[in-house]
């Protein structure tokens, strides 16, 4: 497969360009099936709101064995990972004869925190002790996008970064988080837009929808590109 350049997005997108980018798609749309190749939740919610159809397929990837010393490093090394786990169980050939193409989209996300990379919490005293760094201070996502059209083999990834600051997150809150046990499912134990952490969020400065786990801007345009 030929593989373009693994580059960070130039500049962030704003809301308003980023709508008139959706509108830009619906009115010069390709028919494209679409994979994900996550069973993450919050991005098939993303994938969606963008407007795509799509099915789902999990990688079932042993994520620990790949490591990185640069965050941007671990999450594209863990993007082509589960996209080469993927394309092994698929028939490359009938998607190479199809009049239409399938894109395949991975991804991943760590949290940093003080320059150390926070993956998923190994135990309900890790995600406590990560909750509890990023009360009254801050933290970042990092996450990866990796788009692979199966009928041309066009493979293009990129990463987005986002700072995220926290007022004093109360002791009681973070229990009642780890008691949940949501957050021993995600990237550093960040679960932003949980109902009982969003009040204690005093700033993020980029895109919510990459905090998240699936930046928009940057997968339409990887989208746009594959094809």
């Amino acid at each position: 497969m030929t593989k373009e350049s693994l580059t960070r997005p130039d500049s962030p997108v704003s809301p308003s360009e980023f709508r008139q980018s959706l509108g830009n798609m619906e009115a010069s749309a390709t028919p494209v099936k679409i994979i994900l190749g996550s069973s993450s939740m919050p991005r098939r919610k993303i994938l969606a709101e963008m407007g795509y159809e799509f099915s789902v397929m999990a990688a079932d990837i042993d994520e620990k064995s790949i490591r990185k010393e640069k965050p941007e490093d671990l999450v594209m090394a863990i993007a082509e990972a589960k996209a080469e786990a993927i394309l092994n169980r698929l028939p490359i050939g009938d998607y190479i004869k199809e009049a239409e193409p399938t894109i395949l989209i991975t991804g991943d996300q760590v949290v940093v925190y003080e320059g150390v990379i926070r993956e998923k919490p190994s135990s309900r005293e890790e995600a406590r002790r990560f909750i509890k760094d990023y009360s009254g201070g801050q933290c970042a996502t990092v996450s990866s996008v990796l788009v692979t059209n199966l009928k041309t083999g066009f493979r293009k990834g990129e990463w987005d970064r986002v700072e995220i600051q926290f007022h004093e997150i109360p002791d009681e809150v973070i229990e009642k988080l780890i008691e949940e046990g949501i957050v021993l499912n995600v990237a550093g134990g960040l679960i932003i837009e949980h109902s009982l952490i969003l009040p204690y969020v005093k700033q993020v400065v980029g895109a919510m929808d990459s905090v998240m786990g699936l930046p928009k801007a940057v997968t339409e345009k990887l989208i746009k590109e594959a094809l």
